[in-house]
């Protein structure tokens, strides 16, 4: 996990990926692992007691093995490819495995996104944009050229991969501190001398057990499934924003396939500030690259005019056509904020439903919190964010666990948090054996708060979070509430 940027280093200028296809030989080789072997550059016959630890794990893990390799196969041909351009040690397209399980939307409670494991100052120091529509940490051309590039840096920093390795886990400082300190007292400043975090001490013996594995994998009983020496996926350059729905049509492929390798889009469509280019299956490109000549610019996106209602404002238009409001000002021409009622707006719209844009942001989250409902008898509560509020607060409210609030919402403990957003909080229904059930209720003549509450037995507080209410305004007859009620215990 990159902790800091190199800061005695100039800022490196990232190439354009956007305009040229990963330039992919074809060595002799026909099998990447073979392959990777064959430009192996770390010291794998060291025997410590921390790296016989992790081939310990590893061995005794088959299934992780195979949940990597499912996920490696179209990143692998890509990454290892632009290590060996560099005449990096091959073991470097094995780190991803360490940092994410080579899943490109791991998140971590540090707040580090994607295959590489940025964290947001250092992604953004290596020129990975990050938006409303797109994170560049989760891109994995664009976060790979970054990684590279860094612990390229950090190599020449130190003089050894092994030590640039743990500087990318704990940031240069740390580990020069480290440095520091042996020296002073005589001892000697290698790698696994030194003391360092505890993360960062398994760090390298992780990446090290792993390149063992695949050295001699009949070693360890292990069965390494032949991966393909050729390119997954070919880069093609989109010249603007694109509908990823649209994208997987003119492919000839999934939605979800299309988001697997493009992971950087947070939305249904590629950011209209760029990137401009999109990977393809390699299979589909000269499907892909046809269909996108023949499609007319004004037909990238779908429009639909929107009649501007009393009350509205460009961030509530924003927020419930699924944009943001420079969007919205680029499109209508607009300076500033203020809109009249009646005039009527340009908005960009998905070309299909929501849950077809299966690896969207809003997507992944529902996927979630299904499978956090599926865990057992559970209370779902929606807590909307209020000034003042943080994780903190909010978590002893509810008496849960701050990374496990964070987590709930695919956030970390120091991610901002905006007045007004919905948070889902999962609790345990009261009582043994109670049954928590999403119930669609109507205001009725005469309800009030406290009546729905008694009848449902909830509180009061519980239904004013789930539908983000106000304590001072009153129900009104025909008014729709959600309550997660146990139904074993509802009056």
């Amino acid at each position: 996990m990159p902790t800091e940027a190199v800061t005695d280093l100039p800022d490196p200028v990232l190439k354009n990926v956007s305009k040229a296809e990963p330039a992919q030989e074809q060595p002799e080789e026909t099998d990447l692992w073979q392959l990777t072997r064959d430009n192996f550059g770390l010291d794998l016959s060291r025997q410590h007691p921390r790296i016989e630890k992790q081939l310990r794990w590893y061995a005794k893990h088959p299934k992780y093995l195979s949940r990597i390799h499912s996920r490696m196969q179209r990143y692998y041909p890509y990454i290892l490819n632009e290590v060996l351009k560099r005449d990096m040690p091959s073991e470097i397209a094995l780190l991803p495995i360490v940092e994410s399980a080579y899943d490109p939307f791991a998140y971590s409670h540090g707040r580090a996104a994607g295959p590489w494991q940025f964290i947001p100052s250092t992604g953004k120091h290596f020129g990975l944009k990050k938006t409303w529509w797109y994170d560049g940490r989760r891109d994995i051309v664009a976060s790979t050229e970054a990684a590279l590039t860094y612990l390229q840096q950090l190599h020449k920093r130190f003089g050894s991969w092994e030590l640039a390795l743990a500087a990318y886990n704990a940031g240069g400082g740390t580990v020069n501190r480290a440095i520091r300190k042996n020296r002073a007292n005589g001892k000697s400043t290698d790698y696994f001398s030194l003391r360092l975090p505890k993360e960062t001490q398994a760090y390298v013996p992780k990446l090290i057990a792993m390149a063992r594995l695949v050295q001699s994998p009949q070693k360890y009983a292990i069965t390494l499934k032949p991966l393909p020496n050729k390119p997954y996926f070919r880069i093609v350059e989109t010249g603007g924003q694109l509908d990823l729905a649209q994208a997987a049509d003119m492919a000839g492929t999934t939605t979800k396939e299309i988001y697997l390798l493009n992971p950087g889009f947070n939305r249904w469509a590629t950011d209209p500030a760029g990137p401009h280019y999109l990977s393809i299956p390699a299979a589909s490109h000269d499907k892909f690259q046809a269909s996108l000549a023949k499609l007319p610019a004004n037909n990238r996106i779908n429009w639909s005019r929107y009649k501007i209602q009393p009350g509205d404002s460009l961030i509530t238009i924003a927020r419930r056509h699924h944009t943001t409001v420079d969007v919205i000002r680029k499109t209508n021409n607009i300076n500033g904020n203020r809109i009249r009622s009646g005039k009527t707006l340009l908005l960009p719209t998905a070309s299909k439903r929501s849950s077809e844009y299966v690896l969207s942001e809003s997507q992944r989250l529902i996927s979630k919190h299904k499978r956090n409902q599926k865990k057992g008898s559970k209370q779902k509560v929606v807590h909307k964010v209020r000034s003042g509020d943080s994780f903190w607060t909010i978590a002893k409210n509810y008496k849960v666990g701050v990374r496990q609030l964070a987590s709930w919402n695919n956030m970390a403990p120091g991610d901002p948090l905006a007045v007004g957003k919905s948070l889902v909080i999962w609790k345990k229904g009261k009582g043994d054996g109670g049954i928590i059930r999403r119930v669609g209720y109507k205001v009725r003549s005469g309800d009030s708060l406290a009546r729905i509450a008694g009848k449902f037995n909830v509180s009061v507080k519980n239904i004013l979070n789930w539908n983000g209410l106000d304590a001072k305004k009153y129900l009104q007859p025909g008014q729709s509430l959600t309550l997660y009620v146990d139904v074993t215990k509802a009056n």
